[in-house]
């Protein structure tokens, strides 16, 4: 159960050089029943702790739209030991030998699922690739002794992916506001990234 205080009806400012986004969750209790995929033409690649500069390119060019920039500010070492855990289990997807897609399945909370990250690049949207992935998650994970897999998206990410995670069987359980240091200031994205977000630099 999340406990947390409401933030008071109305506006808020934010902090200089930070953004705010709104986060749905999104959890499910059973295993869902697959929805047609393509099944021809894609591979899952595993990474592991020596895998952090492949981890980090094709989380780049997944997220550079879409404000991801979790895991470009964490040391070289914690991204090691995450993406390296047993419990872990972080895919590239591939295409004709290219990295199209990222999915991690985080067990480290016994009984339970994270779909901690779930993305493919812009190129390959609509093309199958992310139905593939989500198939390859929800069977991967449910294979598992799991009461329960969960997922956050936000309104910074792709405008179809809340509804993609509802289709696929996830059911939004809470409703969060998120706020952060914009990257793009901290130097951990080019001004360039998001282009959707605004970008507010403060004066002097």
């Amino acid at each position: 159960m999340m406990h947390e205080t409401p933030l008071p009806v109305g506006c808020h400012p934010l902090p200089p050089d930070h953004i705010a986004n709104v986060v749905t969750c999104l959890e499910m209790h059973a295993r869902p029943a697959l929805r047609p995929s393509p099944d021809s033409g894609f591979s899952l690649e595993r990474m592991g702790a020596e895998d952090t500069e492949r981890f980090r390119a094709l989380f780049r060019a997944i997220g550079q739209d879409i404000m991801w920039f979790s895991r470009l500010i964490i040391p070289e070492e914690k991204l090691s030991s995450i993406i390296g855990d047993a419990n872990v289990f972080c895919f590239a997807l591939v295409r004709e030998g290219q990295d199209i897609g990222l999915l991690e399945l985080d067990f480290r909370m016994e009984g339970q699922c994270e779909l901690s990250f779930f993305g493919v690049v812009p190129s390959a949207v609509g093309g199958g690739a992310g139905r593939y992935l989500m198939n390859e998650a929800l069977t991967r994970a449910w294979a598992r002794p799991i009461t329960r897999m969960w997922v956050h998206t936000c309104h910074f990410d792709h405008p179809s992916a809340l509804a993609f995670y509802q289709r696929s069987g996830f059911r939004p359980y809470a409703v969060m506001v998120e706020v952060h240091p914009d990257p793009r200031l901290m130097g951990a994205m080019p001004k360039h990234a998001s282009p959707k977000v605004p970008l507010v630099e403060q004066d002097g």
